[in-house]
Formats: structure tokens, C-alpha cells, sequence
């Protein structure tokens, strides 16, 4: 078979795809070499939180401070925090990084404990992360990857301040 110039660099152009589509392939397989848990991030890196609701509470932000909005009219028990402890908390959410599980986690996924909405800057679906509990452990879930981080109960109060602890503690 006699290939002809036009032929001859076709050639060298589908060879020089694959031999990129394979390389590309291999590094990260060779260089991955975190077989168990790994510590991530909650939240994208330099990530710009507009809003963050909760079931009964949304907090959103108004210029460079925040505002803390009750979502069922009621006053009574609700967490009710200063201009600065919202502050804070964004931050926290912002700078958390936790044990991303690589194991199947048992619990029921029909039945999370509460729930955390972020809306981000640029980013058009809100970022959704469920609150579940086993016997012992707490487990953040994020809806749409499906990426399960563990928290201890400690750090899950920080997160989820509005939550009262003591009726899922009691289960």
C-alpha cells in the first residue's frame, strides 16, 4: 500500500491523538496515588457564596455583609446570630475541608437529618449538601456528585447551627 503525502501526515496526525489520549490517560492513573480517604474541600476553591438557605433560614448576601431571613415566620428557638457570626459562618463553610468516604456509607439517603443550598457566583444549579447520620458518625452528602464527606458532630453543629442536635442524637 502506497500512501501518497496527504496520506502520510494523516497518519501522523491520528497517531500523535492517540498517543496524546493515551499519556493523558496514564498520568493520571500513575501519579494518583491516594488509594484511601482524601481531605477536600466543601466547597470549590475562591468559590463566591451568594446565598445559603437552610430549611428554616436563608442567608444572603447584601453588599459586603449578610442578612438572615426566617423562613417560617417563626421567631421562637430559631438561631439568631449578629451580622458577624454570619460572616463567620460563611467563612467556615468557605474553608472546610473534610474526609471524602470512598466506602459505601450506610444510611438512609431518603431521610437527610437537614439540608444546606448554596447559590454561587457563575454558577447557574445551586450546590446542594445533605446532612445524614449513622450510629456514630455524621456524613455531609453532595447532591450532585454524590460525594460523601464524614464530619464529626463537633464540626457539624459549626456547620449547621440552626439544627437542634439533640433530636437526631436521640434516635
Amino acid at each position: 500500500m502506497r500512501l501518497g503525502r496527504k496520506g502520510w501526515n494523516n497518519v501522523i496526525i491520528f497517531s500523535m491523538l492517540i498517543m496524546i489520549f493515551f499519556l493523558n490517560g496514564w498520568h493520571k492513573h500513575l501519579f494518583n496515588h491516594s488509594a484511601g480517604p482524601s481531605i477536600q474541600p466543601v466547597l470549590p476553591k475562591q468559590s463566591f457564596i451568594l446565598t445559603l438557605k437552610y430549611v428554616d433560614q436563608k442567608i444572603e448576601r447584601i453588599g459586603t455583609s449578610w442578612r438572615i431571613t426566617d423562613l417560617n415566620n417563626v421567631e421562637s428557638g430559631h438561631w439568631q446570630p449578629s451580622t458577624k457570626q454570619l460572616g463567620e459562618l460563611i467563612n467556615l463553610w468557605q474553608s472546610t475541608e473534610l474526609k471524602s468516604i470512598n466506602e459505601s456509607v450506610v444510611f438512609n439517603p431518603k431521610a437527610p437529618l437537614y439540608v444546606a443550598t448554596f447559590e454561587l457566583a457563575g454558577e447557574s444549579v445551586p450546590w446542594v449538601y445533605l446532612l445524614y447520620k449513622d450510629e456514630a458518625h455524621y456524613y455531609l452528602l453532595e447532591k450532585s456528585s454524590q460525594r460523601v464527606l464524614a464530619l464529626d458532630v463537633a464540626k457539624a453543629k459549626e456547620l449547621f447551627p440552626s439544627f437542634d442536635f439533640s433530636l437526631s442524637e436521640s434516635n
